[in-house]
């Protein structure tokens, strides 16, 4: 059995962002119920041992693990139920909530080669301590068995692999194609139950949908997808960026290349938007947007949702 946590719904920033004034954080920041505000992306999940991994580590986490009991410490007086993390790729919303888990607790650490060399590079993730944080190599295309700092394996599998996708903002060559991105810049999972039990994929960063990675959901019975944008020049018509979602590496929801239009026909049983930018009107619980992904089958996440499989 898997129990998946969403602790954070939200795309970088949060929703309300900070420094936002756009509509729907105006309404978020007034208390609106149909304003659900909205932490930065992460889930975890747990194979029922009481052991949970952080998918992502959200600069958000401390409040997080505030809101979410099963993470708070239980069997002494230092301790955490958190005892793994899993990154997808080096966004700041997806790395930064490490420096937050620093205090010296046994945590192992799982990333890419590309992931690992960015967080070696600087200085400040050696306050997460190697000795007590193991930094491991994530293998791409086949499964593996995740386990803690002492090596104890969890009761489910992993298979990352690469989708289509972009480097993280802070490290784009502008020189170089695509701004210097690889094919693991953008990594989504897979995680399996050992015992068969049930499975789901985590996919929070995506620009496209190729054929092979529609035959590899068909028929999934839970996907938690990327979500960041209604539309592809949303950010440039409400005048909060000057990019698109494709610029910045991401699918939108609607129109004939978006999201809802790929899953179309797939089969999958339950579809969840995840990682949603503060602009999507998608997150208010009232607008057009959200009753037209809702029509296609469509959740839109939010902080504290859980899933068992």
């Amino acid at each position: 059995m898997l129990t998946i946590l969403v602790l954070g719904s939200a795309a970088g920033g949060g929703f309300p962002q900070w420094n936002c004034n756009c509509a729907g954080c105006r309404r978020a920041r007034s208390g609106d119920p149909a304003a659900r505000p909205r932490t930065q992306s992460s889930l975890a999940v747990s194979g029922g041992d009481g052991r949970w991994l952080l998918l992502n580590a959200s600069p958000d986490i401390g409040q997080q693990i505030l809101a979410n009991p099963a993470l708070h410490p239980q069997t002494a007086v230092r301790h955490s139920p958190i005892a793994a993390a899993v990154l997808t790729n080096a966004d700041i919303d997806h790395v930064a909530g490490l420096l937050t888990l620093r205090e010296s607790q046994p945590l192992a650490v799982y990333a890419t080669d590309r992931v690992h060399r960015v967080l070696e590079a600087n200085a400040v993730f050696r306050v997460v301590n190697p000795e007590l944080a193991p930094r491991r190599a994530m293998a791409l295309d086949r499964p593996w068995v995740p386990a803690d700092a002492a090596g104890t394996p969890f009761p489910f599998e992993i298979e990352a692999f690469a989708v289509p996708g972009k480097v993280a903002l802070y490290l784009e060559d502008p020189s170089a194609a695509g701004f210097g991105s690889v094919a693991e810049d953008t990594v989504a999972l897979r995680i399996r139950d050992r015992n068969g039990d049930g499975e789901f994929f985590y996919i929070p960063g995506c620009s496209a949908m190729p054929g092979w990675l529609a035959d590899r959901l068909r028929g999934a019975p839970l996907v938690l997808f990327d979500g960041t944008t209604w539309t592809d020049d949303e950010m440039i018509r409400a005048g909060t960026g000057s990019k698109t979602g494709q610029r910045m590496g991401h699918m939108a929801m609607s129109g004939p290349d978006g999201s809802i239009a790929a899953f179309a026909g797939l089969g999958v049983r339950r579809k969840v938007f995840v990682h949603i930018n503060n602009t999507n009107p998608a997150l208010l619980d009232d607008s057009p947007e959200r009753a037209a992904a809702a029509a296609e089958g469509w959740e839109i996440a939010h902080d504290g949702m859980e899933f068992t499989l």
